[in-house]
């Protein structure tokens, strides 16, 4: 798979900012296909880290009602990555 297309947005969330001071992991949203070879490269290359491992999990979408009848939010797939001693990935500088 192409590294463009793999990474889709990080997860800003309590729960992941908390999990990156203590642990030193970065959740992503990724694509679907990709796998954690593919996710991990693209990482290591987009911001210039070394991983150390990855996890990733599909979330799967949600049932809600509509007029209509029952509909259903998408699937997506979730890594999260631990990224090796010293290294360190800032979303958002100077905050």
């Amino acid at each position: 798979m192409a590294n463009v297309n793999v990474i889709k947005r990080p997860i800003l969330s309590e729960k992941s900012t908390a999990q990156a001071e203590a642990n030193n992991q970065v959740a992503f949203e990724v694509a679907l296909s990709a796998t954690k070879t593919d996710i991990k490269s693209a990482v290591e290359r987009f911001f210039k880290v070394k991983v150390a491992h990855v996890n990733t999990t599909v979330v799967p979408g949600k049932a809600y009602r509509t007029r209509a009848g029952e509909a259903k939010t998408n699937s997506w797939k979730k890594a999260l990555v631990t990224l090796k001693d010293g290294e360190k990935i800032e979303f958002f500088k100077g905050v």
